[in-house]
């Protein structure tokens, strides 16, 4: 009797162990789902803010020297400073990721950068402007050093796919503000300080994403994993490395300057040189968004053909001759084929994202690739400091674009041959190792 009650209550139990899987019950995303998500938009939104306060300023830089009475060598210098504050700040960015971990600093950047833009306009004069746009190039700097250390350490499967992610959104911001400031600016009633200063709404809403992670600083979303507040996780541990006995690290810190140098010269001067040509000022920062845009699909595509690739060279020959190509233009027909040399030059351009990828793939840990990107971007915009300044200087005492047009076209040819020894397949660790 005790025996087939025994078996039924079994095949009760059993028939509810089956049944029960079965019972409809709600779906909810797993937390590491949306950290993951959130850790993206934060670097989609932080991406999105590390260029338009320098291709806004560009586009109304008449106005602002005009306003400021700056001569054109002041406003070379003024292109030179956001190269210099890059290279000055940005060696800090992996001391201070040690200490705080890299999405408290980048939390801070974007503070920064929001609180640059809004106060830059309305300072009254040259050396203000100057401070302010130093504190938003402050921000900017310590962001972009640490772009390739947040996506090596979250997403080390995925290097290739998030870099082209972040320079894509890069890309478009910087285009979005070449494109938008002159038309908004007429929109909003004409004047150049509430042009500039509406970025930084922008800034002031990259800052939310960062904030969890201000705090929770222990959890790596891609992985799954948990660990203490403190752990290293969350912080970049500096490896035993000797990054300037490694000719690898010197080859990517030289183009990593040199197509600084032109980018910065392109969003600082080349709508000038459209509207020096006859073309209006509205088309020229159009011409300047053509530019700025191709970075957005071809910095999604180069990252991801880069890494596929045991060498990098292929494609900086190819974005070399493109650029060449545009510079030659320019000299011989500006106004002419203007939109077709605003189209190479933006395909030129993509050696930023390239560059970056390149940081990513000659170190091989997160730690290695902090202090390789801290050195290589430094050094970098140290290099590049000059380019800007010199371009104002030369159009200042020649009265014309041939001079500059030039040196842009020369920087060129070192650019391709560095490139290329930066592009091997081989790591600083190998090269640097004590």
């Amino acid at each position: 009797m005790m025996a087939p009650m025994a078996r039924e209550e079994n095949r009760a139990t059993t028939s509810t162990r089956i049944r029960t899987p079965e019972a409809p019950t709600p779906v909810r995303p797993s937390p590491r789902a949306w950290t993951t998500r959130l850790l993206i938009a934060g670097i989609v939104l932080t991406a999105l803010n590390l260029r338009p306060a320098i291709t806004s300023l560009g586009a109304l830089l008449e106005e602002v020297r005009d306003a400021l009475g700056m001569s054109g060598s002041v406003a070379g210098l003024l292109t030179s400073v956001p190269p210099l504050c890059f290279a000055v700040f940005g060696v800090t960015a992996p001391r201070l990721a040690r200490r705080f971990g890299p999405a408290a600093v980048v939390c801070a950047g974007m503070v920064a950068i929001a609180a640059g833009l809004l106060i830059r306009p309305f300072t009254g004069g040259t050396a203000g402007f100057l401070a302010a746009s130093a504190l938003t190039l402050m921000g900017i700097a310590v962001s972009n050093v640490l772009m390739p250390v947040i996506v090596k350490r979250w997403f080390p499967d995925r290097v290739g796919s998030m870099t082209g992610l972040y320079s894509m959104a890069l890309a478009l911001g910087t285009a979005s503000a070449a494109a938008v400031t002159v038309p908004m600016t007429e929109a909003l009633g004409g004047s150049w300080q509430t042009g500039l200063a509406v970025w930084g709404g922008l800034g002031a809403a990259a800052v939310l994403p960062w904030l969890p992670f201000v705090r929770d600083r222990g959890t790596t979303p891609a992985q799954g994993g948990t660990a203490p507040a403190r752990d290293a996780h969350a912080r970049v541990d500096a490896p035993r490395l000797r990054v300037t006995r490694s000719r690898t690290a010197w080859a990517l810190a030289v183009y990593f300057g040199l197509q600084a140098t032109g980018a910065y010269i392109t969003m600082g001067w080349m709508a000038q040189i459209f509207r020096d040509s006859g073309v209006h000022a509205g088309t020229a920062g159009l011409l300047l968004a053509v530019t700025m845009v191709m970075g957005v699909p071809l910095a999604f595509v180069i990252p991801r053909l880069a890494t596929r690739l045991p060498h990098q060279g292929p494609i900086v020959l190819a974005l070399g001759v493109c650029g060449l190509a545009g510079y030659a233009g320019l000299y011989l027909a500006p106004a002419g084929g203007s939109w077709l040399w605003a189209l190479l030059l933006g395909i030129s351009n993509c050696s930023f994202p390239l560059a970056l990828t390149m940081v990513g793939m000659r170190a091989r840990s997160s730690a290695g690739v902090a202090q390789l990107s801290g050195f290589a971007q430094s050094t970098g915009y140290l290099i590049s400091i000059p380019g800007p300044l010199l371009v104002g200087v030369l159009y200042q005492h020649s009265g014309g674009w041939g001079l500059p047009i030039a040196l842009m076209a020369g920087l060129m040819i070192p650019q391709m041959a560095v490139g290329v020894l930066a592009g091997r397949d081989r790591t600083v660790e190998d090269e640097a190792t004590r």
